[in-house]
């Protein structure tokens, strides 16, 4: 495996020296469990709580490497980025700012016009340069590159990109210290930064793991990482998701998508309504604020087509790993192995579930016209 690992972006031994470069500064997060959502989802869930990270998300683990491997010239002139999508969390950007600040550089961050406030106060809190520019990737990415000409800063992308693909697989490294028996991870995928820092980690460390993607279709059905694994190419002519996982709207990259390729045994396609009632379920039984994006990976697990999509990412890599990874042999196998998909038939297993992100604006929800004194 360290062998095949050297034709992606980041290796085992990258993430490895990016665990030691955030230790002491990036949060070891718990894994946190619920026997009510274990019965419901008929196995064994384990939650890694990324939602209780620096920033609220996963993306400081992979900000801060890419931050502290600037040279002294480099970090001199500081660092920018702008945030990929229109609707996008700010979660890269955010973390970002704030690593730029632990290391005592300018972070400049390019941001539409018409982004909300709300979005933009962590980039502030955290000493970022915000400017503004018109709505468009094109504005985006123009204007970020004229902010690189101007003070030299160096452009971090937010996931496609092997400092911050080593950062996040730091994710996949502590779980496996921490549930070392684990069967399956599941992890929510946008651009794929997160989910191919944690395969390359998990697969690296334990060959036989399942790795399954959560991702949302949208209410126009553009699930596109789903189409580019059935397609065996990425596929790029799908319009951008509309959904309010608002973290989850990006595309896989030219670093990424190989990793998706070929090491990803699986994907989850999920709707709008099932992230709300994950969203639901974390509230009420764990206590936990989940962002939406945050919450696809249990929307996944308890979707109706997760036995049977697990089934086929099980008798995968079980045909890979002996020798004959063919898509016929491993339908087969999947067949016998999903059954009516109930609890009853599965085999319960340890699922750790990435909760990534727990950034919620909550603004309208402390208006005391909200609440009702009880009689």
């Amino acid at each position: 495996m360290a062998e095949q690992q050297t034709l992606y972006a980041a290796s085992l031994d990258d993430i490895r020296a990016a665990a030691e470069r955030i230790r002491g500064h990036a949060h070891i997060t718990p894994v946190l469990t619920s026997t009510t959502l274990d019965r419901l989802a008929g196995h064994k869930l384990k939650f890694k709580c990324e939602i209780f990270q620096k920033g609220g998300a996963f993306k400081f683990r992979g900000a801060f490497n890419s931050v502290q491997q600037l040279s002294p010239e480099q970090a001199e002139k500081g660092v920018v980025t702008h945030r990929q999508v229109l609707l996008c969390s700010g979660n890269h950007a955010a973390a970002l700012a704030l690593a730029a600040q632990l290391r005592g550089i300018p972070a400049y961050i390019v941001v539409p016009n018409n982004a909300p406030a709300c979005k933009l106060a962590a980039v502030k809190e955290y000493g970022g340069s915000l400017i503004l520019c018109e709505p468009t990737m094109a504005a985006r990415e123009a204007t970020a590159a004229k902010v690189a000409g101007e003070t030299g800063a160096t452009f971090v992308p937010p996931y496609d990109y092997g400092p911050v693909i080593a950062g996040q697989g730091t994710i996949g490294l502590e779980l496996l210290q921490q549930v070392p028996e684990l069967d399956v991870v599941v992890v929510p995928v946008s651009g794929g930064g997160m989910l191919s820092g944690i395969t390359l980690a998990a697969k690296a460390l334990k060959p036989g793991i399942v790795v399954i993607a959560a991702e949302p279709c949208g209410s126009n059905d553009a699930a596109d990482v789903a189409a580019s694994k059935r397609a065996g190419q990425l596929v790029t002519d799908l319009p951008k998701p509309v959904t309010i996982a608002d973290g989850l709207q990006a595309r896989l990259g030219q670093h990424t998508w190989p990793v998706v390729r070929d090491l990803v045994d699986g994907v989850v396609a999920i709707s709008d309504a099932e992230i709300v009632a994950a969203m639901q379920l974390l509230f009420e039984r764990m206590k936990l604020v989940v962002e939406p994006s945050g919450a696809a990976g249990l929307a996944a697990v308890l979707s109706k087509d997760f036995a049977a999509e697990l089934a086929k990412a099980r008798a995968h890599t079980a045909a890979r790993a002996a020798g004959s990874d063919t898509a016929a042999a491993a339908a087969a196998a999947g067949s016998q192995l999903a059954g009516d998909g109930s609890h009853d038939q599965q085999q319960q297993l340890n699922v750790g579930v990435i909760l990534c992100g727990g950034n919620l604006d909550f603004k309208d929800f402390w208006k005391l016209d909200n609440w009702q004194p009880a009689h």
